[in-house]
């Protein structure tokens, strides 16, 4: 069982936040998800702290478990230096 760490979709059409989320890859986007490990909102100014938040704490834990970010998540998670190094093995 693969599992992934990625974006999971709320709101309205054209006012989206995202839920990060470790779900199994095989899931679809917003279906069902094992830990809901942040958020994100897209209309907050760059660098409004508020903007992402992530619980570094168990992003660790899932990341050391062998879960995969996705592309943006993976950065959101640089951004915060949290490391994905075991990411990428």
């Amino acid at each position: 069982m693969s599992v992934k760490i990625r974006l999971q979709r709320y709101g309205g059409k054209k006012s989206a936040y995202y839920h990060i989320v470790v779900a199994n890859s095989r899931s679809p986007r917003d279906g069902r998800f094992k830990e809901m490990i942040g958020t994100y909102d897209p209309h907050l100014q760059n660098d409004d702290p508020k903007r992402v938040v992530i619980n570094k704490e168990r992003a660790t834990y899932w990341l050391g478990c062998g879960a995969q970010p996705t592309e943006r998540v993976a950065k959101f998670f640089k951004a915060v230096s949290i490391g994905t190094a075991a990411a990428s093995n």
